[in-house]
């Protein structure tokens, strides 16, 4: 199997490092230039030792005194190759060096709008913790290779420019010597085989155990509430220890095979020397030559070994590669029309028979709603119902797969990109704070005056708490906004969709940790704005404030009307928001309770 897979990586491998030098040819040609400069002047110092050898040093032996001259300018040939071949090291690292980082930073950025542009369904299909391995660790192991790349090309220079100069001194000696270089193919052939199939079992692992990490971080308030840091410490520890395992692979296959082309080459020495002598004694060579030559393969044995850097990375590559291709790749954008909203004045909502689920399971079954332009809609339904959903497909975060929804009578999937966000907001319940200021969370790099924020702000009912902050709005909020309460989080988030001036804004239960008679406030302040108003509620008096309510159950409308007839005609809704409201009581009176107060609000200590 192994031998049937490997070379397909090896083809894929080269096509990789095509679209590498495709992408940067400039940089990759100047640090092959680089690279060959290298190669030339190790030839060209194994040349320069022979001569000094058979010039200068030979000469001082026989009359017992070093010439002058000659030492002077054997001295400047030595270092003059030294400087030309430090400055081709140098410049083969650094553009190499540069060529790789700007594929890795060119990638990430490519498969960070590639998010961007994908829509919500099709995140919803992949785990949070393999797109941070997309666009870490898998863009870096797609261009490992690239570091090591153009010293791979330098040696074919190197091996080119030795040839000539072995061959110019001696067959039978170059035959000799030139039988290492297919030993060292062959050997890195064999270990590019069986490493590749171990390396990519090494990434995928990787990719794992980002994914594990992700969802107890991500969920580190449900581990600590359900006391199971344990457990997750065990779920992390079974990840790490096969990723351990399988990186333990990967090295035990590099540490038999390192040392053997570590030595190979010694021993290619070793021959040539042997037959070198031969061949110095019948007087084919002078002994210049002779050291030359052993010269040149003693360098020539690290570089060579480059080739097998590049063919023991692209496994590895080749992984890396096609997770990022399958980004890149990934079809499922929206597709956007080119109509426009230009009216300035509340939205008009009208969304028919809307169909959509996730998987096998159907969510929404031909549920529809309209909203009037500055009317206020509430949403209500059990847990499960698709009361989320349907906010989701009113704001086009998916398109449903059947039914539609209109603004102002354009079917949204006709609008120009941007036209929906431009005039529709959502606030979803789980809310999201940047480690940002309070002004860089609602104007989110905009162009915002601070009376527009201020503004949005007592809207959202929240400009006293954030009056009250060491530094206003130029207080910084933590990661998540960890220095404020869940409620003032809310109404931040909602500050945040209001100073954009929405002509359409849903709330997925946005004010759901917010005092009741404070989210009484907010909504009562909203219909005084130019827009109009999706509410998912489930407090009475929240309902109550709404012009109209949907009643959803198990994605379908059961019912639609004012609050009260439906209270009057609909035992289920009827029983839905009564069994909200005992069950918010039941929690307030259990609180006061673990205060030490009594359902009056007389303090028990100070009664007794």
């Amino acid at each position: 199997m192994t031998e049937r897979v490997s070379p397909q990586v090896l083809r894929e491998g080269l096509r990789v490092l095509g679209v590498a030098i495709r992408t940067e040819p400039l940089t990759f040609g100047l640090s092959v230039a680089a690279s060959a400069l290298y190669g030339g002047m190790t030839v060209a110092s194994a040349w320069v030792l022979g001569r000094v050898v058979e010039r200068v040093i030979l000469p001082a032996f026989a009359s017992g005194e070093p010439g002058r001259g000659a030492l002077a300018a054997g001295a400047a040939a030595i270092v003059a190759v030294a400087v030309l071949k430090a400055l081709g090291v140098a410049g083969r690292r650094f553009w190499a060096g540069l060529m790789q980082y700007n594929l890795q930073a060119r990638y990430r950025r490519e498969v960070t709008r590639q998010y961007l542009r994908l829509p919500l369904a099709w995140h919803q299909k992949h785990p949070t913790g393999q797109l941070l391995s997309n666009a870490s660790s898998d863009v870096e192991a797609a261009w490992a290779p690239i570091a090591p790349l153009p010293m791979a090309v330098g040696v074919v220079f190197m091996l080119f420019f030795a040839a000539v100069s072995i061959l110019a001194i001696d067959l039978p000696l170059a035959v000799v010597g030139f039988l290492l270089f297919p030993m060292i193919a062959l050997l890195n052939l064999a270990y590019q085989r069986v490493l590749s199939p171990k390396v990519a079992r090494a990434q995928q692992l990787r990719a794992e155990v980002s994914e594990v990490a992700h969802e107890s971080f991500e969920g580190g308030l449900v581990v600590k509430t359900l006391g199971r840091e344990a457990a997750e410490t065990e779920r992390f520890q079974a990840a790490a220890e096969r990723l351990r395992d399988a990186n333990i692979t990967v090295g035990r296959v590099r540490g038999l095979f390192d040392p053997v082309l570590e030595s190979l080459p010694r021993f290619g020495v070793l021959a040539v020397l042997l037959f070198g002598s031969v061949r110095l004694d019948a007087g084919a060579i002078n002994a210049g030559d002779l050291v030359q030559v052993c010269y040149l393969f003693t360098l020539l044995s690290w570089p060579v070994r480059s080739l097998g850097w590049v063919l023991a990375e692209l496994p590895r590559s080749v992984v890396g590669w096609n997770r990022v291709r399958a980004v890149l790749d990934a079809r499922g954008a929206m597709p956007y029309g080119e109509e426009s909203l230009d009216s300035p004045r509340a939205a008009a909502l009208e969304a028919k028979e809307l169909t959509f689920g996730y998987g096998d399971a159907t969510v929404l079954k031909g549920a529809g709603l309209s909203v009037a332009p500055g009317r206020t809609v509430a949403l209500v339904g059990a847990t499960g119902s698709g009361k989320s959903t349907l906010a989701s497909l009113l704001v086009r975060l998916v398109d449903p797969e059947e039914g539609v929804v209109r603004l102002d009578g354009v079917d949204v999937r006709e609008l120009a990109p941007g036209e929906v966000a431009r005039a529709a907001a959502l606030v979803p319940q789980d809310t999201f704070l940047f480690d940002d200021t309070v002004r860089g969370n609602i104007a989110l790099e905009g162009d915002l005056p601070d009376a527009d924020i201020w503004a949005a702000l007592r809207l959202a009912q929240a400009d006293g708490f954030v009056a009250g902050l060491p530094d206003g709005l130029d207080t910084r909020l933590g990661e998540r906004g960890a220095t404020l309460s869940g409620g003032q989080r809310q109404r931040l988030a909602l500050a945040r969709a209001l100073a954009r001036g929405p002509r359409l804004l849903v709330l997925d239960d946005a004010t759901s940790s917010v005092d009741p008679q404070v989210e009484a406030r907010i909504l009562g302040g909203l219909r005084d704005t130019e827009a109009s108003v999706v509410v998912v509620a489930y407090r009475k008096a929240t309902i109550a404030l709404a012009d109209e309510v949907v009643h959803l159950v198990r994605g379908r409308v059961a019912d639609r009307g004012a609050h009260a007839e439906l209270l009057a005609r609909s035992p289920a809704y009827r029983n839905l928001v009564n069994a909200y409201e005992n069950a918010e009581a039941e929690h307030a009176e259990e609180a006061l309770q673990a205060d030490g107060i009594d359902a009056d609000g007389i303090d028990e200590d100070v009664k007794a």
